[in-house]
């Protein structure tokens, strides 16, 4: 199941609405991934007060999708941001496969400027 890091920004009011009940926004947050077949792995806070960070198993893409605009619909939010982040064996396959596929892509427009520098060349 993919990985995602979920970031959030909350609200003035949300800080003040945290002040008065420190409710548990852990089990908030996994009843919502479960809801979409997933699970909360953890949630960090910033020093800075700020922002809150989640690491979340999602079945896909519109999964994360959906967390981040039940998220934003809210109001709890400034904005809500989900990005798919990768282990490290997932990073080294896409390198290789980076690898194994790079013969197949010219850069548009590329030939143009090859001509136009071989050009230059020969006239010195």
């Amino acid at each position: 199941m993919p990985t995602y890091l979920l970031n959030g920004t909350y609200t003035p009011g949300s800080w003040a609405r945290m002040m008065r009940i420190a409710d548990d926004r852990v089990e908030a947050a996994n009843d919502l991934m479960e809801a979409l077949g997933g699970s909360l792995q953890s949630a960090h806070w910033e020093v800075s007060g700020r922002a809150v960070h989640a690491i979340v198993d999602l079945p896909d893409s519109s999964s994360a999708t959906a967390v981040a605009a039940v998220l934003s619909q809210s109001g709890a939010f400034k904005n809500v941001d989900a990005q798919e982040v990768l282990t490290q064996a997932q990073f080294t396959g896409s390198l290789e496969l980076a690898g194994d596929s790079k013969k197949a892509y010219r850069v548009p427009g590329q030939t143009v400027l090859d001509d136009d520098s071989s050009e230059s060349a020969g006239r010195r």
